[in-house]
């Protein structure tokens, strides 16, 4: 990898800076310990600074261990090593998230978390001033803008910040999905229903003959399951993230009346993770899933992961009128008649097939990939999955048998589109 182009600052403090770089990373989510800082000033004093890749690769090899943190770190290192007047960077990068809207292609999750982390560790006691720009500073009065609680609900999960993102997960565990009980055929004893003859002449009997009262049985009640199958692959990993911790928020909550939470998760195989959610920690919980589910951030093969589900699990878990909860974005590449199959067979297993689509949060999204056609026929209800509002709008669709959400408006733009 071609290391990113920087100057090292000459300014006689680089020992300073490299502290306060770690730091920076540490807010940024990247799990660096405190030993790390010993370590950097090691390797950066082994390496000398004879070639400036030496320095890049020096830090990289000491902080980083994940492959997934290289994106976070290298922005870091650009906006910390690359210019000193680096706050102007910063404030271009969360210059969206200020806006509130999403009409314009918001920052790379990277970019912001690197630009979050900087502007938080320049307020730290004990941390060197920042470089004078010899401009002047401009104020913002946000006095007349929405609450802080009322964008971060409408704000879509890509877009949060790591500080957000936090906030978002402890709205999330306060969220609840309440579900009305399913009546049964089957008949028990109980006031208002019809009359039990036979239970009425064994009280008369016992009374010499004379009817005292009359027995009466009525319809029995019982919970349905609530089943999650959630997409995990590369497109779907940051909502993913929230769904899962929306589901398992259910399966340790005992208000809402389901009588049990069973939660699934595909890219390219199909993964049971329902044992995991039942752990109170959700840390621990998603920590274990995602060891268990080793797709995770991969590919996609929605059909083939439904067939096992269906041909492994269906009966399982759909017994007795389990509602579903479908979280993917339909892109996928597998055959559209084995997907339309399967999403047909799983609809006709459940009580009811619910949807949830992130793509759906654009204004002009239209059912064009082959995909999101195949499947959308044969769904009960379609609703998008990108921001806390949006899951709490779930309740209203799970206790409305007729909610279909965006399905009859879609379902038109699909006809004309195949006229």
């Amino acid at each position: 990898m071609t290391a990113p182009a920087f100057e090292i600052p000459e300014n006689g403090r680089l020992g300073e800076n490299i502290l306060w770089f770690i730091r920076a990373l540490r807010k940024a989510g990247l799990p660096v310990g405190p030993g790390a800082a010993l370590t950097a000033l090691q390797a950066v004093q082994a390496a000398g600074f004879s070639r400036r890749e030496d320095f890049y690769h020096s830090l990289r090899a000491v902080l980083i261990s994940r492959p997934e943190h290289r994106p976070v770190f290298d922005q870091m290192f650009r906006l910390f090593w690359r210019d000193p007047r680096y706050m102007e960077h910063m404030m271009a990068l969360l210059l969206p998230s200020m806006r509130g809207t999403q009409e314009e292609k918001a920052a790379a999750p990277a970019a912001r978390r690197a630009a979050e982390a900087l502007t938080e560790e320049a307020d730290l006691p004990g941390v060197p001033p920042l470089p004078e720009s010899g401009e002047s500073l401009i104020e913002v009065d946000a006095s007349g803008t929405a609450s802080e609680t009322e964008s971060l609900r409408q704000l879509d999960f890509e877009q949060m910040s790591t500080d957000e993102a936090a906030r978002a997960r402890r709205m999330i565990a306060r969220l609840s999905l309440p579900v009305d009980p399913i009546v049964t055929r089957r008949r028990v004893p109980g006031p208002g229903g019809l009359v039990d003859r036979r239970a009425t002449l064994r009280r008369a009997l016992r009374s010499g003959g004379e009817v005292l009262q009359i027995a009466r049985r009525t319809r029995a009640e019982r919970w349905p399951a609530l089943v999650v199958i959630c997409d995990i692959s590369g497109s779907m990993s940051d909502y993913s993230r929230m769904v899962l911790h929306f589901a398992h928020t259910l399966a340790n909550r005992s208000g809402d009346g389901w009588s049990k939470v069973h939660a699934f998760t595909f890219g390219t195989r199909l993964t049971n993770i329902t044992r995991h959610l039942a752990r109170r920690d959700v840390d621990a919980a998603l920590a274990a899933a995602g060891a268990e589910a080793q797709d995770w951030r991969g590919g996609t093969r929605i059909g083939a992961s439904l067939a096992e589900f269906n041909r492994s699990w269906g009966r399982r878990v759909l017994s007795g009128g389990a509602v579903v909860l479908l979280i993917t974005d339909g892109l996928d590449r597998d055959d559209p008649v084995q997907l339309a199959t399967e999403v047909a067979r799983l609809r006709r297993s459940s009580r009811r097939l619910i949807w949830l689509n992130p793509l759906l949060r654009w204004d002009g999204f239209s059912p064009k990939a082959r995909g999101i056609a195949a499947m959308l026929p044969h769904v009960d209800c379609f609703r998008a999955a990108h921001s806390i509002a949006s899951l709490e709008a779930l309740a209203g669709a799970v206790a409305d048998a007729r909610d279909q959400g965006e399905k009859a408006r879609l379902m038109s733009l699909l006809q004309e589109a195949r006229r």
